[in-house]
């Protein structure tokens, strides 16, 4: 039988472990389009992350109605509606933001996070588990996208979140406000990441090791007294 994950587990798992942007490479439209400031980068998380986690509290509620042959199209229909009260909300009340995201807030739809999710986890657990696990994934991906955006727009633009961070004699790097930036920024983040994984990793194994050594050094030792 399945070992349960306990509550804190199911919300933590992607901030780190199961990262959307940096460890399953998912949402990378988005991702790479509007981080070009940290707002923006904000803005696009928060969106996504009202979708996921409302998605996944009506799927996973309804999921023992949907029939196998029509899921896919269930979620999309239940995807879209949130999609266009996030798209209509930002119009009203936040116009020159939504222009600044301009079309990828209608092109949450097909984001791959979001329809993961309800395929692999919403649809198969309960509406607590779902919504955890919804608000950890999102979480994650704001940061990510906070990450980024907050990269590109200090070397580029010289500010954070519109204040200005670095010295007027610093000349910004154009090239992290074009698409060329943010593969940039993200390839570097994530060779650090998994440069950090790998270490970690590295020492786990060296400690096992170095028990194992130690463990058969007196294993060995105790048989030659005995002898």
């Amino acid at each position: 039988m399945k070992k349960e994950v306990s509550l804190i587990k199911e919300f933590t798992k992607g901030l780190w472990e199961n990262n959307a942007v940096f460890k399953q490479v998912l949402g990378m439209c988005p991702t790479l389009a509007v981080t070009v400031s940290a707002v923006n980068g904000i803005a696009m998380g928060l969106a996504t992350t009202f979708v996921l986690v409302f998605s996944s509290l009506i799927i996973s509620t309804i999921r023992k109605l949907i029939p196998a042959q029509v899921r896919i199209a269930s979620y999309i229909v239940v995807i879209a509606t949130f999609v266009t009260i996030v798209d209509l909300i930002m119009k009203a009340q936040f116009p020159d933001l939504s222009k600044s995201l301009g079309p990828y807030i209608p092109l949450i739809v097909v984001n791959c996070l979001i329809l993961g999710r309800q395929e692999a986890f919403s649809s198969k657990n309960n509406v607590g588990r779902s919504v955890l696990d919804a608000l950890g994934m999102g979480t994650g991906f704001i940061l990510a996208l906070f990450m980024l955006g907050g990269i590109r727009e200090i070397l580029g633009s010289r500010t954070l979140l519109g204040m200005q961070v670095m010295p007027g004699a610093y000349e910004p790097w154009l090239v992290m406000i074009l698409p060329a930036g943010a593969f940039l920024t993200l390839g570097l983040i994530m060779g650090y990441l998994n440069n950090i994984t790998a270490r970690r990793k590295q020492a786990a194994r060296d400690i096992i090791i170095e028990k194992y050594l130690q463990d058969r050094s007196s294993a060995v030792s105790t048989e030659g007294g005995n002898q």
